[in-house]
């Protein structure tokens, strides 16, 4: 006997592509058939003349058909579906198949000549596999024989022979291989993949999306008024946003308007505080109502049994040291006591302002009430926490955060301003795009994975389309349809001698306008000098609003009011150009007269 080392050019398939020929007849014992190794012999077996095949059985193997971590190469040619309907076919012509009752330890492979005379075996960890043909690394500890001698051959085909004739003659074996392939070989719909994917990145959650392990039913919650007046879809943001607290600390509720994000948050609310948390709700003022309604002794409230208790405060009142806001006396207030705030209209502190000897209103809610006093859960409630940047989210993720940029690097996010900072990127790039490319799957594809997967941390965002999609609508009713705008031209001209709009306006664009704009004849070289001189700096010094700006704006402001005032009295637009000349009369006084450039109209 001699050893195949089963590596260079020392390897299982080397010997089988030397013994094998034209009408050769081939014996295969296994425990596995990849159909990669069949892709690697495909041409010498097509010219085999008969194949007895010896599997394990079924139950207890799959035969490992697509190979095993080492031939991710192999499956990455997406030729597996090819492969499996050739092998099909070779098998269905060429191939006698027995399963043995429980596992085949070891392979042997017997080849014959034409006549039935044995001329080579070879038996060892040689597998009908990759590994076991030498085509990748084998394991450290096989070991494989190939005969030399025709005794050798004799014996060991009589031991095969024995073994074939032992196994069981009835059953499917063929018809179970053929099956396996068959399935391997078929088309597949493009949801399948979708579904495989989601069962992937989802398998080892276990029961962690279990509603009964999020919002743990024993506080009562489910026994709420609130909980039972919700309706499936807002059950299930609830139960999401829950989850978003607890794992990481924050989360934004952005469905559409008309969604019930408010009734979400009592929920949510009323879940907390039946855990004795105590709770801020900071709203807008004209929006102060809608909140301390649910919390009071009055017949309008629907919410009565639930007696919630939590405390309801303006945005402005952070920039306040004291007085009333209610019935709260904002001296007293002890701003790091509160376990969860929930923050209406969050989108009112997108932008992170820093006002010159003072607090702004964002600073006050970070330092006082987040990171202060006991660890904050924040809610976030807006249909548009995304204005014009989608730098915007930064901001508010940032309360949930703890303005730590890093704070979600466990979850595949090392930095959340360079993630947001590259998504704003790609969408300026979209923005310039022709308009034929510009499309919503495009930006889609540009933004990214880290940009999604950050919105999937942190936000719950559903639209009406997405409700009557995926929970229908016989619970909720259909959704009020939108109506499109109609535009109304009423005809002011019964006379008929009227100009036409489009000629007054050609007409008007022909004024230069000049007192309105006396930069514009300044001498070059005095230009910048009159225009740092009556530039106002604005935002405490963040930003200057330039003469030069202001003069171009009110040109076109009074083109406009023009326009719109031809109806109008004389007295009427004196007057509303008195006020909006206001700015420009300075500068009119103390130009110089040698100064200025004669106008041209």
């Amino acid at each position: 006997m001699r050893l195949i080392k089963n590596s260079g050019n020392d390897r299982v398939v080397d010997e089988l592509r030397q013994c094998l020929s034209s009408k050769s007849l081939l014996d295969i014992a296994t425990p596995e058939f990849s159909l990669f190794a069949f892709g690697e012999l495909q041409d010498l077996l097509a010219g085999v003349g008969q194949v007895r095949l010896a599997l394990p059985s079924p139950d207890r193997s799959d035969w490992a058909m697509l190979g095993n971590e080492a031939d991710r190469a192999s499956r990455n040619r997406l030729q597996t579906r090819w492969l499996a309907k050739q092998c099909s076919d070779w098998v269905a012509k060429k191939a006698e198949v027995k399963q043995a009752s429980s596992s085949i330890p070891q392979s042997a492979m017997v080849v014959r000549s034409d006549a039935g005379m044995p001329n080579r075996v070879i038996t060892g960890t040689s597998s009908f596999s990759t590994s076991g043909l030498g085509l990748t690394p084998n394991h450290q500890l096989s070991l494989i024989q190939s005969t030399e001698s025709a005794e050798e051959c004799t014996l060991l085909a009589s031991w095969f022979d024995g073994l074939w004739a032992s196994l069981p003659t009835t059953g499917n074996a063929k018809a179970d291989m053929l099956a396996k392939l068959n399935d391997l070989a078929a088309h597949r719909p493009p949801s399948v993949i979708y579904y495989l994917t989601l069962y992937q990145l989802f398998k080892d959650l276990g029961d962690e999306l279990d509603e009964e392990k999020i919002i743990k039913s024993a506080t009562g919650i489910k026994n709420s008024v609130v909980w039972q007046k919700l309706y499936k879809f807002q059950r299930d943001g609830v139960v999401g946003a829950i989850d978003k607290l607890e794992r990481h600390g924050g989360c934004i509720i952005a469905d559409s308007v008309g969604l019930g994000k408010t009734f979400e948050a009592l929920a949510i609310i009323k879940y907390y505080e039946l855990r004795n948390d105590r709770v801020l709700v900071l709203a807008p003022k004209r929006l102060r109502d809608n909140w301390t309604i649910y919390k009071a002794n009055d017949r309008r409230n629907v919410l009565a049994a639930d007696r919630l208790h939590y405390d309801v405060l303006n945005h402005t009142d952070l920039t306040r040291e004291g007085g009333l806001s209610g019935d709260i006396d904002l001296t007293h207030v002890n701003w790091g006591n509160y376990d969860l705030v929930v923050i209406d209209e969050s989108h009112n502190f997108r932008n992170k302002i820093t006002h010159q000897g003072r607090e702004s209103r964002y600073d006050r809610l970070m330092r006082q009430i987040i990171r202060e006093g006991v660890k904050t859960r924040v809610l976030m409630l807006s249909a548009t926490p995304v204005n014009n940047r989608l730098a915007d989210l930064k901001n508010q993720i940032s309360f949930i955060t703890e303005g730590a940029d890093g704070a979600l690097s466990g979850h595949g996010i090392p930095s959340i301003e360079v993630t947001v900072k590259n998504a704003q990127s790609q969408f300026s790039r979209w923005l310039r795009l022709e308009e034929a490319d510009r499309r919503p799957s495009r930006l889609m594809d540009m933004l990214g994975f880290d940009y999604f997967k950050l919105l999937d941390l942190l936000t719950i965002a559903r639209s009406r389309k997405h409700i009557e999609k995926y929970y229908g609508t016989a619970e909720t009713g259909t959704f009020p349809t939108r109506l499109k705008p109609l535009n109304i031209k009423a005809d002011v001209d019964l006379s008929g001698q009227f100009p036409a709009i489009r000629e007054i306006n050609n007409e008007i664009r022909r004024l230069n306008l000049s007192p309105y704009a006396p930069l514009r004849y300044v001498l070059p070289h005095k230009q910048a000098d009159y225009d740092a001189k009556y530039s106002t700096s604005i935002r405490g010094g963040q930003s200057v609003f330039r003469q030069v700006d202001r003069e171009e704006s009110l040109v076109q402001l009074i083109r406009v009011n023009l326009l719109k005032r031809m109806e109008s009295s004389v007295v009427s637009f004196a007057l509303t150009l008195k006020r909006q000349l206001a700015g420009v009369d300075a500068l009119l006084n103390r130009i110089d007269a040698h100064e200025v450039l004669t106008p041209r109209g």
